[in-house]
């Protein structure tokens, strides 16, 4: 049978990280929670669990992940974020997974649906939002400042666990639009670091083209008002990463 690990890593979860530990405690042979250094309840409510909470100062997503995943013990790491948690499907899916036989290049991935103010998205691009979220320890690497990534070891051979990972990702459109233009901000800072240009036709169209796919193509429009401004504040996140990027080329000059 394969053991599982269960890594989370987490700033001031204290509103839902029980609701992602609650979904895993049955599944997980370990729970491994890094925590960069909260200031609410989040570690009070860990510890009233039987995990590892560890204390990490924080290195960046991707280093942030590789730190947890290398506290890890089990032959599979489940990486977790702590506002997700696992529909009773996918529960179960992991459970099965435990009991097989596993090649030491399969990775699994997972459908992630999410949560908008209460509501489940179906649309504007937010699903299936398809996650490689388990791997065998010691396979799999994080990578990226923004948008981390895994990179394995060998060529991966991808299997797709039945089951919705559930993200309660934005309780408010606020909150929904904060994260979005903090992702804009740090995507222009990797662009300009990379040198990456952008001229007139990147800023005009780009942030069009996004709101036609997410509006119309990925039928955000079908999902009421909440559709429109999920497809519109996309839009303009992405306008605004590249008006910083065109600031900070012609600062530089």
């Amino acid at each position: 049978m394969n053991t599982l690990s269960v890594v989370i890593i987490c700033f001031n979860e204290a509103k839902k990280i029980a609701r992602c530990l609650d979904s895993v405690k049955d599944i997980a042979d370990e729970i491994i929670v890094v925590d960069s250094q909260s200031t609410d309840d989040t570690e009070a409510i860990c510890r009233s669990y039987d995990l590892t909470f560890v204390t990490q100062p924080w290195l960046g997503y991707a280093e942030q992940k590789n730190f947890a995943d290398g506290l890890a013990k089990g032959h599979l790491i489940f990486s977790i974020d702590a506002d997700e948690a696992l529909s009773e499907r996918l529960k179960a899916s992991i459970k099965q997974l435990k009991e097989a036989e596993i090649a030491d290049n399969q990775v699994f991935s997972m459908n992630r649906l999410n949560n908008y103010c209460g509501k489940w998205i179906k649309r504007c691009g937010f699903y299936p939002d398809n996650k490689i979220r388990i791997w065998k320890r010691g396979f799999a690497r994080w990578e990226g400042r923004i948008h981390e990534w895994l990179e394995f070891k060998s060529d991966a051979q991808t299997s797709l666990l039945e089951g919705d990972l559930l993200h309660y990702s934005y309780d408010t459109p606020e909150a929904y639009r904060q994260q979005l233009f903090h992702f804009a901000e740090l995507g222009a800072q990797s662009y300009y670091e990379r040198q990456k240009k952008t001229g007139c036709i990147h800023w005009l169209f780009n942030p069009a083209i996004t709101f036609i796919r997410t509006y119309f193509i990925k039928e955000g429009f079908l999902e009421g008002k909440d559709g429109f401004y999920i497809c519109r504040t996309a839009m303009q996140a992405n306008r605004h990463k590249f008006n910083l990027l065109r600031a900070k080329i012609r600062d530089k000059r």
